[in-house]
């Protein structure tokens, strides 16, 4: 049984704009596979069109709790295949990839901004902040219509605060790091259980058992002791981590 008091959140989330979006031909693949997205209970976050080895669009869409199981991906690509063919919003051939948006994700809405509060960004601005338009640093909250950045690239006179208006963002997207690919398996172990449990595969948990809350962990937790280098992110690891998760394929360490 669906429980009611879940359904506005989701339905929420699910209208919720998207404050980052393409411009040109992207904008028209948006204006179709938005509609259907939505109305299968997935949100759009990304689309990118490439002319390597041929026209390939892909469209990065999840469900409101952040998750894309490879059966989500499937049943996309059936939905929206037939519609784009009918729209016709790109003029030569292409091939259709649907995925999720991966670790490493762009964040688009607010809601994203929200949720990933803690962990590492690299930001572009489409109009210059403080006569720069690139920073990176850890996002440290929404204020307004702004997001709070704390730089790691300043100066010893430089104010390490600053604060970017959301709608001013071109670009913005998670850094690889231990902590982000620990929450992501996180989320993914959580899904599937979910899953499971609603196809009647796993049992129930019991009415006392408390949920676990993904959005509480997102603080990265340090774990160098002082006087240790930092180990470093982005690595060939962490990328080929990423790659299985995108992929659907399980955790190799999982039961270890």
């Amino acid at each position: 049984m669906t429980d009611p008091t879940a359904v506005p959140e989701d339905a929420d989330l699910l209208a919720e704009p998207r404050l980052v979006v393409e411009p040109g031909v992207a904008a028209r693949v948006s204006a179709v596979a938005g509609p259907v997205l939505q109305g299968m209970g997935y949100r759009l976050v990304r689309i990118r069109i490439s002319g390597e080895a041929g026209c390939t669009v892909q469209i990065m869409a999840e469900r409101p709790d952040g998750t894309m199981q490879i059966e989500d991906c499937e049943a996309v690509s059936r939905a929206l295949s037939p519609v784009l063919d009918v729209a016709d919003p790109i003029d030569r051939a292409y091939r259709l990839e649907i995925s999720s948006p991966g670790i490493d994700r762009p964040l688009v809405r607010r809601s994203d901004f929200e949720r990933f509060g803690g962990h590492l960004v690299k930001i572009e601005m489409a109009v210059a902040h403080q006569g720069r338009k690139r920073f990176r640093g850890t996002l440290a909250g929404v204020e307004g219509d702004a997001v709070r950045l704390h730089r790691d690239d300043t100066r010893a006179d430089e104010d390490a605060d600053v604060l970017l208006v959301m709608e001013d963002i071109s670009d913005a997207r998670l850094v690889l790091t231990d902590e982000l690919i620990a929450e992501s398996m996180r989320r993914g172990k959580q899904a599937e259980r979910e899953l499971k449990q609603n196809l009647g595969l796993a049992p129930t948990p019991p009415p006392h058992a408390k949920k676990s809350d993904p959005a509480r962990s997102n603080k990265p937790k340090p774990k160098n002791k002082p006087g240790k280098k930092p180990e470093p992110t982005n690595t060939k690891r962490h990328r080929l981590a990423a790659e299985r998760l995108r992929r659907g394929e399980t955790d190799p360490t999982e039961g270890d």
